[in-house]
């Protein structure tokens, strides 16, 4: 199992996680939003789509016009980190493995 050895902010907002073998992973905060793991996010993209609505405009929040920040993360044991986002959701434990697997696109 890798460790990670360093994670930065980079000027733009993405996380930047440098790894003990030498992978470096840079995750925009939007990337980890949608990758969470949490028992409420997972339910969210097990349900189907709903069949074509009337076209309406949605109506977001103020914290949802903003670009996604990751506001913090803090370590659980030695295994994961607990990420904190702009929109007030703070409840996905990110395991080490899942932050380097799940290697998000180049931009």
């Amino acid at each position: 199992m890798s460790f990670p050895t360093a994670i930065d902010r980079e000027e733009n907002g993405d996380i930047r996680i440098l790894w003990d073998d030498g992978l470096e992973v840079c995750w925009r905060p939007s990337e980890l939003r949608k990758a969470c793991p949490c028992a409420t996010c997972r339910e969210k993209k097990r349900q189907p789509e709903p069949a074509a609505a009337p076209r309406v405009l949605p109506v977001i929040s103020a914290a949802e016009a903003k670009p996604m920040r990751v506001e913090s993360m803090r370590p659980v044991g030695n295994y994961a980190y607990n990420l904190a986002f702009s929109d007030g959701h703070q409840s996905g434990i990110f395991s080490f493995a899942l932050l380097r697997r799940e290697t998000p696109k180049s931009p």
